[in-house]
């Protein structure tokens, strides 16, 4: 589990890679992957820190944990590799993607044209063994990413965190304690099980871009279709 970023991102969480929870975590994952079949690839786990330097997130989407199907997960919550088809609740978010900004429904599912825009796809746990979801909850990783929101949170420039669904949810208090530059959205989970509870017509995308307007920053080209 390579953990050297070229980037801010390894002073920022140094201290962290040093506290017995995290060697523990490292441990526990070497491990995992050594006896089973683990998503996704090692190189990968960290990718949206690779991708996503500290100073240049605008948009936080939090994820759960990583797709657990061959092939699917890279490294960024919701994306999945060019030519792997899209997992329900990615669908559900290109649809509202659709009807709140009418892009059209990408080909491929690779999110890295947002990530390279500064939106940070992070997942609250960040392995997991094939077919088992959840399966790695619990081993620390949610530790790790609390401190990453938490640093986050501890920026001056302010940062739009979407919340989507209940465990997510569950970080705001991490983000508020902070201090009040920050946007929340929230909604439900873009999965099928709670799309139609409200996620379906929260319009996040339109609402992220105002919001990045009224800071006077770039808004986010969200078009993914060639």
């Amino acid at each position: 589990m390579k953990r050297v970023f070229e980037n801010e991102w390894q002073e920022i969480l140094a201290e962290e890679f040093e506290k017995p929870y995290y060697i523990q975590l490292r441990k526990f994952v070497a491990e995992q992957y050594s006896i089973s079949t683990v998503y996704p690839p090692q190189e990968e786990v960290m990718s949206a820190f690779y991708t996503v330097p500290y100073k240049s997130v605008k948009v936080v989407i939090l994820g759960q944990d990583p797709y657990h199907g061959p092939g699917q997960a890279h490294g960024m919550c919701f994306s999945v590799k060019k030519g792997v088809p899209h997992p329900p609740s990615l669908r559900n978010i290109f649809q509202e993607l659709h009807h709140d900004l009418g892009c059209p429904i990408p080909k491929d599912g690779y999110l890295m044209k947002w990530a390279n825009q500064g939106v940070f796809l992070l997942n609250t746990v960040l392995t997991v063994r094939q077919g088992e979801a959840n399966s790695h909850k619990g081993a620390g990783w949610e530790q790790f990413t609390d401190k990453v929101i938490e640093k986050l949170a501890e920026r001056q420039e302010p940062i739009i965190f979407v919340l989507w669904g209940r465990p997510a949810q569950m970080k705001r208090a991490i983000i508020e304690q902070k201090g009040p530059q920050h946007f929340i959205l929230q909604a439900p989970h873009p999965s099928p099980l709670s799309a139609h509870r409200g996620f379906f017509g929260s319009k996040p995308f339109s609402k992220i871009n105002a919001k990045l307007v009224e800071w006077g920053q770039e808004p986010i080209d969200w078009n993914l279709s060639e």
